[in-house]
């Protein structure tokens, strides 16, 4: 097993950072969000920006799986309907025009959008509006576009859907469920675009990928037993912090 997985040419702190990141991707998809952030840099020093996309779709999508089948029940379909074509459109225009796209440029883009768009929503709260702003047919569709764009681009579309669900104040666990299913989605409808159109999605790295699913697991649980212990109300400022952080560190 060793020489196995010595074949691939990686240091024993390189399989270190990679397990860590699957356990990070296992929190943040069952409900730690943010703590994925260093997931996307860490996994591009390792393979490369596009490469690493390959490597990092199959864990995503292996942890969307368990987030969903553990809160697939509190799932609200009707703001996630009215955002995911637009995702999809999101993704198509990313897949068009992504190799004319310089990735640091659009990822400031983003971070300054979330920014925005958290100062926007806080706002709106404090002028007890709070369903105000997702009854906008605009609302979804702003959201959903830049939240397909960014997770074909940068994987950094979190802190984006983010702010759209937390505009229509869903419990904890409904916040949960609508993610995890959104991402899902999405993420399977990115398989066969990376796969035939970015051609990296090989042989090897389902290889990885499979190697991690263990530490997927284990950061699913982890995620799961922490948001147990947080209240509905924390729970929804603790996301409003960590987004801001994660559009910070976007755009650093």
């Amino acid at each position: 097993m060793s020489d196995f997985v010595a074949s691939f040419s990686l240091s024993h702190l390189q399989w270190g950072m990679i397990a860590l990141c699957a356990i990070l991707v296992g929190m943040s998809k069952t409900g730690i969000p943010g703590v994925s952030m260093i997931v996307v840099p860490s996994m591009a020093m390792i393979f490369g920006g596009k490469a690493s996309t390959g490597v990092l779709l199959p864990i995503l999508i292996t942890a969307d799986i368990f987030a969903v089948f553990y809160y697939h029940r509190h799932a609200e379909w009707k703001p996630l309907l009215r955002a995911l074509p637009w995702a999809l459109l999101g993704l198509i225009l990313a897949l068009w025009i992504g190799a004319g796209v310089n990735d640091q440029q659009f990822k400031h883009l983003i971070a300054i959008s979330v920014i925005l768009s958290l100062g926007l929503m806080i706002w709106n709260d404090r002028k007890n509006k709070k369903n105000e702003l997702p009854d906008y047919p605009w609302f979804a569709a702003l959201f959903g576009i830049l939240g397909g764009f960014a997770t074909m681009i940068g994987n950094v579309a979190g802190p984006v859907f983010a702010i759209y669900l937390l505009a229509l104040h869903l419990p904890k666990k409904n916040y949960i469920g609508t993610t995890a299913w959104f991402f899902a989605i999405i993420n399977l409808s990115k398989l066969p675009l990376q796969y035939f159109v970015w051609d990296n999605i090989h042989k090897e790295t389902v290889i990885i990928d499979l190697l991690v699913i263990p530490f997927v697991m284990i950061g699913a649980y982890i995620g799961i037993k922490l948001v147990h212990a947080i209240k509905d109300q924390a729970y929804r400022w603790f996301v409003v912090v960590i987004t801001f952080i994660s559009a910070i560190l976007i755009f650093l």
